[in-house]
């Protein structure tokens, strides 16, 4: 089989990789503008060659790892040329406009919407990481648009690279993925950009970070390359929830400042329960 990775970064160079290890006999193509990660790629073994889109009318899995921005540009060149037996998959962070972008395109059937909620704070083909999709949710969009043959080819790679999958429209997938991912994002950027300058006036700072605020900030060195198209593309609904945080943690400040520290005790303890929730326990009613 021959697949095609666009885009060979953590996600794709990840994907290629267990593919890889999968499949030792699969051909792996690796496409991608920035020459040096085509060079990296191919040292490190997570491609066996280089590509252009003109190789992909040999192809029979394309798998596209770009930023959401370049996405919308290159999608529907990238259904252009490939065969009518060819599946292209994405890993798009939003996905109500990459949706609307190839709708009406020829080969639309070709196209699966996918989101493989996946992921690190780096980024390149040395962030490529073995067993990263592994236990991991895959969100599938309007999975009845695309053919059911190409269907089945695409959720057997998932289903090897052990995914879970949730099927889900496009418009809820941006709603619900503001508030779990890019909300997270964004409070991790806000709070790193709030100690770098505190520290401008207070050099030792850092010394008294520890292992809660590296964990909090971790997502603070994801590349502004990707995260800013998604913001862009995702606006509203980050608003939406921008605003939501905001209200909460005005909330707080004003408990704190009325010395109200039972119901600030009250708010944490409520939020504990944040950890059922990840561990897919039920909540019982309070």
């Amino acid at each position: 089989m021959n697949i095609a990775v666009i885009g060979i970064g953590l996600i794709g160079g990840s994907f290629a990789k267990d593919i890889k290890r999968l499949h030792p006999d699969f051909n792996i193509i690796g496409i991608d503008k920035n020459e040096e990660h085509i060079k990296e790629a191919l040292e490190l073994k997570l491609i066996d060659q280089q590509g252009t889109y003109d190789s992909l009318e040999d192809t029979d899995v394309v798998f596209v790892t770009i930023p959401v921005d370049a996405l919308v540009q290159e999608l529907p060149k990238i259904l252009d040329a490939v065969r009518d037996d060819t599946v292209v998959v994405d890993a798009g962070s939003t996905k109500e406009l990459i949706c609307q972008v190839v709708d009406d395109h020829p080969k639309r059937r070709n196209f699966m919407a996918s989101h493989p909620i996946a992921g690190t704070e780096f980024s390149g083909p040395s962030a490529a990481i073995s067993g990263l999709y592994e236990g991991k949710t895959n969100i599938i969009c309007e999975v009845e648009k695309t053919a059911f043959k190409l269907q089945e080819r695409a959720l057997e790679i998932f289903q090897e690279l052990k995914m879970r999958i949730r099927y889900m429209n496009p418009k809820a997938h941006d709603e619900h993925i503001a508030y779990v991912s890019h909300l997270s994002h964004i409070s991790s950027f806000m709070l790193g950009k709030t100690v770098i300058e505190k520290e401008k006036n207070e050099r030792d700072i850092f010394d008294m970070a520890g292992s809660g605020f590296e964990s909090t900030v971790r997502l603070a060195k994801s590349s502004p390359d990707m995260w800013t198209p998604i913001f862009e593309q995702n606006r509203d609904n980050v608003i939406e929830t921008l605003e939501e945080y905001i209200q909460n943690l005005e909330t707080f400040k004003k408990l704190l400042i009325d010395n109200d520290f039972e119901n600030v005790y009250n708010e944490m303890s409520n939020t504990n329960r944040i950890k059922q929730i990840l561990k897919g326990i039920p909540l019982t009613k309070q």
